[in-house]
């Protein structure tokens, strides 16, 4: 699949199912009964690659907290650098204020650096962890696959680059019109319902399938490649 087809089928994806939309709104809005609802976004990866196009249900609630605390525990560790660097900033300006009200022109060329840094590395880190999160995926929930990083890289390369990166800032374009749709809808009483029910689940169901039909991609095109030339 190409990346028009990919989203195209991923936005029609979660309005099979409102009532489930809903659902997960309800959950990620709740302390630690959201790791349920992240549990349930792997299980729309999972369900994905078993070649299954309807909404999965919110069963086996147990195994959909586990899942989502593997989500949680891959993230954070994939965060490490991110977070190291942004203390790093904090410590700079920090230092800049700590005799002074006013920062000097070289706290202010190592808070830019600093911050340049920070946003390419959040990038980066980014692109390997949904990628590292379907690995993990596609070994049906095996923490260690997240980390497989020869694996990771190898599957991005068989997506190809340019159309990963084509995803992502398809992605990150979209979740900025979801978020500015939100921030609209907050003006008036109802985007209070909106936001938090509709708009964030459905994203997140959205971004899920996308991420799944991505990856899956990349097993097509290794198939192709390995078909023999006659």
């Amino acid at each position: 699949m190409d990346i028009g087809e990919i989203i195209s089928d991923s936005i029609k994806y979660p309005s099979a199912g409102w009532t489930k939309v809903v659902i997960l709104g309800v959950i990620l809005i709740i302390p630690i009964v959201n790791f349920i609802g992240l549990g349930y976004l792997f299980r729309i990866i999972k369900a994905t690659f078993a070649g299954i196009d309807e909404l999965p249900d919110f069963d086996e609630v147990g195994e959909l907290f586990i899942d989502g605390i593997k989500i949680f525990i891959v993230s954070l560790i994939y965060a490490i650098p991110v977070i190291i660097i942004a203390l790093i900033i904090s410590m700079l300006i920090g230092f800049g204020y700590q005799n002074t009200t006013t920062l000097t022109s070289f706290d202010m060329f190592a808070i830019f650096a600093g911050y340049s840094v920070y946003i390419i590395v959040a990038i980066i880190v980014g692109l390997i962890e949904f990628m590292a999160i379907a690995n993990m995926a596609l070994y049906e929930g095996e923490l260690g696959a997240a980390f497989k990083f020869g694996e990771v890289m190898d599957r991005i390369a068989m997506i190809g680059w340019g159309k990963y990166l084509g995803w992502y800032i398809i992605m990150v374009l979209l979740g900025a019109v979801a978020g500015g749709i939100a921030v609209l809808t907050m003006m008036i009483i109802i985007g209070f319902i909106l936001a938090p029910l509709i708009i964030y689940p459905y994203f997140s169901m959205f971004g899920a399938r996308s991420l799944a039909l991505l990856f899956a991609s990349s097993e097509e095109r290794q198939e192709t490649a390995e078909k023999p030339v006659k």
